[in-house]
């Protein structure tokens, strides 16, 4: 419910604050005295575009709505998405500057006014001459008759089995979009998958080829230096011979000097044996020096080849091993492909058949649904002077290929307000009265359906009174009873039926919000019967008013 408002300095308005009560409030006064600035506040607060502006000689207004909405209230939910806590209240405030910019808050926290407005469409539906929304946006419909009809759960069903079909039908646009893919690039792809499988590339082939095509190269050259090398170390007078002459002198010595020398002939016989395997690896390095130009011209084609073939598919030398492993699963897809096609084909023939078997039932749950609905709301349009307009619920089938995640149909509630005119949408319905009155009457059709914190009716009464006033401010208490109702009424039948009743007055360019109590209230409600000059018999006539106002009730309706 709407808990509180608190009003300062928006147009007439210096300071006002507002606590409401559960049920039916009424807001009552001369025309003029400022009841559309307090509705308008209220609407800036809930993020509404509103015409209310700064009062003159202020600086900025605002406007703050506290609501106390159920536990499981979709707002709850939003704000939670928003990573936003909720207490017990969920406060929204709006600031105006006298240069036109606003600012929004939501629990105190600085906001964007589209989340305001979000929350504000969640907790608070408006109905009054120029209002568009609520029932009057056909995007609620479906919702509504569904709520109505109690297929909320059939509906997730279907949007569910949606999902799935259109997931599979996606799965089946990629798969045949890749075979043609495929299947365009075929002889390429498998020439491609052939000459890198021919040649054979390996990691780090390029390097070795590279490193081996430069030694060979310079062979001849290496190879001089090497023989020399091995001659100074194996020649007839190399360091091989000389080592083993100096061994040889130092083994004739006699003994008692070998013992002296011992040390240094350790080290020559190390010498020598270090001296002879040097000798060995270069004469080794020698024989493979001493290659036929065969092999360099076989390398060198190797390596010109490998350097080739990568730029011809535009990669390095080191990638064609990855490229050949590619080609050849992509060859392997153009043989497999056509299987995983057919099973694609398959999941999507069984998700289409599951969303349609839903879909077809709760299309036919909800032509039941839409009969009902629109024999419940029949039953509320004569009481409220409506009785020559007719009310329908129009489904417009889908194509089976056509449907959405909504199921196979759009659903559009519809009005003719003229004894043989054509239906149209209910936005058309031209009396401003006749648009809210018709809003209660499907607001109390629809009253065990999910409904806001708070409803505002503006004027629902107008142009009415006597049984029409009665039948009006009995369906508002009817409805009060599952929803919180703010009204706007000049009728003294409505306003009898109030749990709270506020009264508007205008004095010296101000407006005045005043909460009556009993007394005073029944004063207000005379004043309504019989003008400026309230009379004893008005008085009385008050009384009753309010005494069969609260009176013990008939039993509602049930749905059907």
């Amino acid at each position: 419910m709407l808990a509180a408002l608190t009003i300062r300095d928006i147009v007439l308005i210096e300071q006002a604050a507002l606590e409401f009560a559960p049920g039916l409030n009424v807001l009552t006064g001369e025309t003029g005295a400022g009841k559309s600035i307090l509705l308008d506040s209220l609407g800036l607060a809930a993020g509404g575009r509103g015409r209310a502006g700064v009062r003159p000689g202020a600086t900025q207004g605002y406007a703050t709505a506290v609501f106390e909405p159920a536990k499981s209230h979709p707002a709850r939910a939003l704000l939670k998405d928003q990573a936003m806590e909720s207490g017990e209240e969920i406060v929204l405030r709006r600031t105006l500057s006298t240069d036109g910019r606003s600012r929004a808050f939501v629990n105190d926290q600085a906001v964007g006014v589209g989340l305001l407005k979000d929350l504000g469409s969640l907790l608070l539906e408006v109905h009054g001459q120029q209002d568009d929304r609520g029932l009057f946006d056909t995007a609620t419909h479906r919702l509504l008759l569904d709520a109505f009809g109690g297929l909320e759960a059939q509906a997730g069903t279907v949007a569910e089995r949606h999902g799935t079909w259109d997931a599979a039908r996606t799965a089946l646009a990629d798969l045949r979009a890749m075979a043609d893919r495929a299947q365009a690039d075929a002889d390429y792809v498998r020439a491609a998958a052939k000459e890198l499988s021919d040649f054979g590339p390996e990691s780090g082939e390029e390097e070795k080829l590279a490193a081996d095509r430069a030694l060979m190269m310079n062979a001849s050259r290496i190879a001089e230096d090497v023989e020399a090398a091995s001659r100074a170390l194996g020649g007839e007078r190399g360091a091989e011979a000389n080592l083993a002459l100096a061994l040889k002198k130092l083994s004739r010595m006699k003994e008692e000097g070998r013992a002296l020398i011992a040390p240094a002939e350790r080290a020559l016989e190390q010498a020598y044996a270090l001296a002879d395997e040097a000798r060995r690896e270069l004469d080794s390095l020698l024989a493979r020096l001493d290659t036929d130009t065969g092999a360099l011209e076989k390398a060198e084609e190797r390596l010109f080849a490998l350097r080739a073939l990568a730029r011809k598919y535009s990669v390095t030398p080191d990638a064609l091993p990855a490229l050949r492993d590619e080609y050849l699963a992509r060859q392997d897809a153009l043989t497999q492909g056509g299987g995983k096609i057919k099973q694609a084909e398959a999941a999507v023939a069984a998700a289409r058949e599951a969303y349609l078997a839903a879909a077809r039932k709760l299309s036919k749950a909800r032509e039941s649904a839409a009969r009902r609905l629109e024999a419940a709301v029949a039953a509320e349009l004569t009481p409220l002077k409506l009785g020559h307009a007719k009310f329908r619920v129009f489904l417009t089938p889908l194509d089976d290929d056509a449907g959405t995640v909504s199921g196979l149909e759009r659903i559009a509630f519809e009005v003719a307000t003229v004894e043989g005119a054509a239906f149209g949408s209910l936005a058309k319905i031209a009396s401003g009265g006749e648009l809210a009155r018709f809003s209660l009457a499907l607001k109390v059709a629809l009253s065990e359906t999910g409904s806001p914190a708070a409803m505002v009716f503006d004027e629902v009464d107008r142009g009415v009174g006597g049984a029409v006033a009665d039948a009006v401010g009995e369906r508002l208490q009817r409805l009060s009873e599952t929803t919180q109702v703010l009204l706007v009424t000049h009728s003294p039948q409505v306003a009898a039926r109030a749990a709270r009743h506020f009264r508007i007055s205008r004095a010296k360019d101000k407006t005045k919000i005043e909460l009556l109590d009993d007394d005073a209230r029944l004063e207000e409600i005379a004043r309504m019967l019989s003008g400026a000059n309230v009379t004893e018999e008005a008085r009385a006539a008050a009384r009753r008013l309010v005494a069969e106002a609260s009176a013990p009730k008939k039993p509602a309706r049930k749905r059907a």
